[in-house]
């Protein structure tokens, strides 16, 4: 159901100073730290406050010490209102544990941390954010020497560690800024000359230049502004137009979201509003917008209007394939509940396809080990090989804009030059709301559970695969259902080659086949 007010500038904004005083409470009893894939979030106070920013800092300096992992450490996070005071609080601790720590004066987008771990400037980082969730949420992301989103194995100790200092705090070393300082624990860097110098490697800037395209970027209020700002300069893209600078961390700039809450998401169109007129008008043939913290993307065109995700990645891998002529021992990567068109346009070109779990950590090993070509997410998040092991909203936009360039052509034209080739899929995802009960119940089942499943809207069912919830594969299409770890719903994804109709009767058999 569509909220009333989607589209529309909020009216109410969040409380500041109550929402601050919330987190340096000390009487509420905060809940216990729980890394997802994208680490530890919550509302601000009993879900994120200054103990779990102090217990999941003291936990990683635990585990450091005992792995013997040796190295400074970068601190930092998003434009989010209590983004500085978490980076500051780890900044603190860590110190106070003997680790020398980089903490940058300003606001450091997510893959800016994976590079500069990859640079071997830093061999960790915690990160402050809640990506794109609504503003009065707050977050800690560990990113271990590979780059990437910690695996399971380092969360769940980090997590077992921070619940223990969060039950005994006595134990959580501290000392303040101005004494690390002193002590030469903590230092600054130039976080931004590398990254962008880097990204020329990656991007053809000059394609971008000549082409001239007329370009709108919208920071979304996060950590990409300085960032966007210094490749504009370093590589003199005039026809680049940075559109919004403002930085508040009540996000009051952003349109609600389809159920009502501000929620800086680049790839829904409700807050892509203002880009979408843009383009619409005719000032603009290309618009483009990354997260709070810079690790997802999203893209409008005058002929396309909003792109979405899964459009946007085919085009890209179709780029990088004719770009780079890779060798056919590489192979595309995907997630479960992305795109199968991927996997037509990588057979085409004789690569392979690997299928992960949901999750950006599950590309890293092959991001780094140069057999993936590129790693993409139905929820707007992708990366490269030879570049970082994260989401990187800012290479995306550009690879956008770069292929616009070179190809003279719009991304929705292009997209539809390969469905004319691999065919036209029809997809979607729905957040289906369930009782505890049928959640509970549906984790139980497994590829196992539906053995004896033959056909499903008149398709052979080809193969079941489990794990990351279960996924069932059909002649020309597939349904993947998952139960989220925090809200009681199951999330339903489902694609077909064969129409609108034909998705109709999955979804419709599907949740009949889940229960749902």
């Amino acid at each position: 159901m569509i909220d009333k007010n989607a589209g529309k500038l909020p009216e109410v904004l969040i409380d500041a100073e109550k929402l601050k005083a919330e987190f340096y409470k000390t009487s509420l009893p905060p809940l216990p730290v729980k890394f997802g894939t994208s680490g530890h979030r919550g509302v601000l106070g009993g879900g994120f406050c200054a103990l779990h920013a102090r217990a999941i800092a003291q936990a990683v300096a635990k585990m450091h010490k005992e792995d013997n992992i040796k190295g400074k450490i970068l601190v930092g996070g998003d434009t989010r209102l209590m983004s500085r005071a978490t980076a500051e609080i780890c900044a603190r601790v860590l110190a106070a544990n003997g680790f020398k720590v980089v903490l940058p004066d300003i606001a450091v987008p997510t893959p800016v941390f994976s590079f500069e771990i990859l640079s071997k400037r830093v061999c960790a980082s915690l990160n402050g954010t809640a990506s794109h969730n609504p503003p009065q949420d707050m977050g800690l992301k560990y990113n271990p020497s590979n780059g990437g989103p910690a695996q399971s194995g380092v969360t769940l100790k980090i997590e077992k560690y921070a619940n223990y200092f969060l039950q005994n705090p006595n134990e959580i070393k501290e000392i303040s800024l101005q004494n690390a300082e002193e002590n030469g624990f903590i230092e600054k860097a130039d976080i931004i000359t590398p990254y962008v110098k880097a990204l020329g490697k990656k991007i053809d800037f000059k394609i971008i230049k000549s082409a001239a395209i007329k370009a709108a970027i919208h920071p979304m209020g996060g950590a990409s502004l300085a960032f966007y700002d210094a490749i504009k300069k370093e590589y003199s893209l005039d026809n680049l137009n940075i559109v919004s600078r403002d930085v508040s961390p009540d996000f009051k700039f952003i349109a609600l979201d389809h159920d009502g809450k501000i929620r800086m998401d680049p790839s829904s169109k409700y807050p892509m509003r203002p880009l979408l007129d843009l383009v619409a008008s005719g000032a603009y043939q290309f618009a483009a917008a990354s997260d709070p913290d810079a690790d997802r993307f999203g893209c409008a065109t005058a002929k396309g209007g909003l792109i979405p995700p899964n459009h946007a990645l085919c085009v890209m891998l179709d780029y990088l394939i004719r770009k780079q002529n890779p060798s056919k021992k590489m192979k595309a990567g995907r997630t479960l509940g992305t795109t199968h068109l991927i996997d037509k346009i990588a057979s085409a070109a004789g690569l392979g396809v690997e299928e992960v779990n949901i999750g950006f950590k599950y590309f890293v090993d092959g991001l780094l080990n140069n057999s993936l070509i590129m790693g993409g997410e139905e929820s707007a998040g992708m990366s490269v090989n030879k570049w970082v092991t994260e989401k990187d909203g800012i290479l995306a936009v550009f690879l956008l804009l770069e292929i616009m360039s070179a190809t003279a052509q719009d991304i929705a034209g292009l997209y539809k030059q390969l469905t004319a080739l691999h065919g036209d899929p029809v997809y979607t995802r729905i957040d289906m709301p369930v009782s505890e009960e049928i959640k509970t119940n549906f984790k139980k089942t497994n590829a196992a559970s539906f053995a004896d499943l033959k056909e499903v809207a008149g398709e052979r069912a080809i193969k079941i695969r489990d794990g990351d919830g279960v996924k069932i594969y059909l002649e020309d299409s597939w349904f993947l259902a998952r139960p989220s770890g925090t809200e009681a719903i199951v999330k339903f994804y489902a694609e077909t080659f064969r129409g609108a109709a034909q998705l109709e009767r999955i979804i419709e058999e599907g949740r009949k086949i889940f229960r749902l």
